[in-house]
């Protein structure tokens, strides 16, 4: 990896879980923009140089176990649309990892965290208000189980995987 790569943290969530949300973005993400699968960020851009930190602060952190995070439902992003996520100790996983980081984090990534995965971006307002009611109007809230830490080197469009760290009691 070049150390101009930033790094990307995204939350590994249970495979029927993934599955879901990653055939929700194949139906509504613009195909030719749609170059990396259905997320939720942690951290946006994490030094490239700084891998083995960054993978010790991981593992560290993923040392608790497994835990359930509450799918709440859709949100509009204005020119797209995402599920909202929440679980309490999500939020303090990514406080705990906020705080290792805190000397190389971006102003994206100190910014509020709101858990979301993204299924539609990049479209217009209406038919973004449009994904978003049909999204909403038969979905029924559901929990997933979050798994581990994935580790992702941005390389200028397309993710390249670095590898993933499960949570200990996995």
């Amino acid at each position: 990896m070049r150390d101009a790569d930033p790094i990307i943290l995204t939350l590994q969530l249970d495979g029927e879980t993934t599955a879901f949300f990653e055939s929700q973005r194949r139906a509504h993400f613009p195909a030719e923009l749609n170059r990396i699968p259905a997320h939720l960020t942690l951290f946006h851009a994490l030094p490239g140089a700084e891998e083995r930190a960054v993978v010790a602060a991981v593992a560290a952190a993923a040392q608790r176990r497994p835990f359930p995070v509450a799918v709440e439902g859709s949100m509009p992003l204005g020119r797209g649309v995402a599920y909202r996520l929440a679980a309490p100790p999500l939020i303090a996983l990514r406080a705990e990892l906020a705080r290792r980081f805190a000397p190389w984090l971006t102003r994206q990534d100190r910014e509020a965290f709101r858990p979301h995965v993204t299924v539609q971006n990049k479209v217009s307002p209406q038919m973004a208000r449009a994904t978003e009611a049909h999204l909403s109007r038969d979905f029924v809230p559901f929990t997933a189980v979050a798994e581990g830490v994935q580790l992702w080197s941005y390389r200028g469009g397309p993710w390249a995987p670095l590898g993933a760290i499960a949570f200990a009691g996995r």
